[in-house]
């Protein structure tokens, strides 16, 4: 099932232009990057990756949902972190990715902290445009 945009809030423009081997620019140019195949992927590494930066956008995305459930239940989560793994590997003939999300919701029990990142992957915009596309497994830890 496709999701169509009740209306579009924002639109990020980047431009890349040599592949995984290349570089990526926003319109803004905020975001000005080299891109370099990891060294775990036969690459030379020394620059960031596809991967990286989707991990960055789906844990800043993630972190923004959180709070988002945090007002709904009148719990502060100013201070929780998010850390997203993304893995890529092969599928079939074809590649995939996977993600793990931590979440640490500082001063809350492990069960506070799963209904609040169950409550923020419900909203999420990434977990809304990943669900039943890629494996993604969200981790609730209690924050020492």
């Amino acid at each position: 099932m496709t999701t169509e945009l009740d209306r579009i809030a924002y639109t990020a423009s980047v431009t890349a232009t040599g592949g995984r081997a290349g570089h990526a620019r926003s319109d803004d140019g905020l975001l000005d990057v080299d891109l370099r195949p990891p060294v775990a992927l036969g690459g030379p590494g020394g620059a960031t990756n596809p991967e990286q930066l989707f991990a960055a956008g789906y844990a800043a995305c993630f972190q923004g949902a959180l709070g988002v459930a945090g007002r709904r239940n009148k719990i502060d989560t100013a201070r929780s972190v998010v850390t997203a793994e993304v893995s890529m590997g092969p599928v079939g003939d074809a590649f995939g990715l996977a993600v793990v999300l931590d979440v640490e919701i500082p001063g809350v029990d492990e069960a506070t902290c799963r209904k609040l990142a169950d409550e923020a992957h419900a909203v999420c915009p990434y977990s809304n445009a990943t669900r039943g596309n890629i494996s993604v497994e969200i981790r609730a830890r209690v924050a020492e």
